[in-house]
């Protein structure tokens, strides 16, 4: 029988990092389609604030995807009604900007640890309710995953290792019915990057490097998002999607500005 529609009534979703920005973008367009969405955070005000807005299907639970105790809690909460049929795996973050053989190990690893090891944790234990309502699993990376980002020390390096992780989930459960894929938001006017100074030269990187004008909104992330959910996507799985205005098709933006990197001697004074 075909869904009303909206075309994800009776579903459940859980979207990490929901609160703001491009989770609750792909929050709002999973709830808006029928979907009964649980978000999670660390903030709780933030989430209360989120779930506000996303209206009656929505709810929070306070969770740190790094932390597998709580990431447990997190997705039974989000199972309580009996089944899981989407995740989406958005927590995540950059850290310190420098060239490589300045990077602080604790930092290094922190990026790490919050982008990949953060989606693996949302899978292990998402992945057997996902495997009974043959569901979807849908992490966010980003344009750093595949297009060189210099200075942007283990951001880059996590985005692509969360890449590889869904293609391995895509090919490993895709026998259950599991479907796994991923997106690569580029530049997209969140609170973070609102960060970026508009008259800089590292946003004017950014508008020379894409080929489509201006820069994404949080809802184009989540249109896409909201369609790897759905039967439409039924067939798709393993994929790593660019929704960047065609970013990828040419060159990372230049952050030397913010990291305090000049020219005028590509040695770093090292002999």
């Amino acid at each position: 029988m075909p869904r009303p529609a909206g075309g994800l009534e009776g579903t459940t979703a859980l979207v990490s990092g929901g609160g703001t920005g491009i989770g609750f973008a792909c929050a709002a367009a999973l709830a808006a389609d029928g979907a009964s969405v649980t978000i999670c955070g660390r903030t709780e005000d933030t989430l209360k604030a989120a779930v506000a807005r996303l209206g009656e299907r929505a709810s929070y639970v306070i969770a740190n995807v790094t932390d597998e105790e709580s990431v447990t809690a997190a997705v039974a909460q989000a199972a309580s009604s009996g089944r899981l049929d989407t995740v989406v795996a958005n927590a995540g973050g950059g850290g310190m900007l420098g060239p490589t053989h300045t990077q602080d190990l604790a930092e290094f690893t922190r990026v790490l640890h919050l982008n990949v090891l953060g989606t693996m944790l949302l899978a292990k234990h998402s992945l057997p309710h996902l495997i009974r309502s043959k569901g979807s699993f849908t992490g966010v990376s980003s344009l750093a995953g595949h297009v060189t980002h210099r200075w942007f020390g283990a951001y880059p390096v996590a985005k692509a290792g969360l890449e590889e992780l869904v293609r391995n989930m895509a090919d490993e459960y895709g026998p259950a019915g599991v479907r796994a894929n991923a997106v690569r938001p580029g530049f997209t006017a969140t609170e973070l990057m609102e960060l970026v100074p508009r008259d800089s030269p590292v946003f004017a990187s950014y508008l020379e490097n894409t080929p489509l004008p201006g820069v994404g909104e949080p809802e184009d992330v989540g249109k896409l998002v909201r369609f790897l959910a759905g039967d439409e996507a039924r067939w798709i799985t393993g994929q790593v999607i660019d929704v960047d205005g065609g970013h990828h098709l040419r060159r990372g933006p230049d952050y030397s500005l913010f990291a305090g990197i000049s020219g005028d001697d590509p040695t770093f004074g090292i002999s």
